[in-house]
């Protein structure tokens, strides 16, 4: 009996090994890249509402082009969705 009993200890030890331990370091990583994304998420959205609220305030942009600071801030935005989707598209290095 008691190498049964010990070829089951041997056998939960082997599966809490191989599948307990290993999920949970991915849920650890998981849950740090879902909060470092929302943190990045929320900075840069406020940065585009700053720097729309500065565009705003600039005279020169008055009446007319008031269309040009959402102009700018769309783009900039665009274009910072783009450098993240190059980033995530290429290769990791290693």
């Amino acid at each position: 009996m008691a190498n049964e009993d010990d070829l089951v200890a041997l056998l939960k030890r082997y599966v809490r090994q191989e599948t307990v331990d290993p999920l949970r370091s991915v849920g650890r990583t998981l849950l740090f890249g879902v909060l470092g994304s929302l943190l990045l998420g929320t900075g840069v959205v406020l940065l585009a509402v700053g720097a729309l609220r500065l565009l705003q305030a600039w005279e020169p942009l008055d009446a007319g082009w008031s269309f040009v600071p959402y102009l700018i801030v769309a783009v900039a935005l665009v274009a910072i969705c783009g450098m993240a989707l190059r980033r995530i598209r290429r290769a990791p290095d290693g």
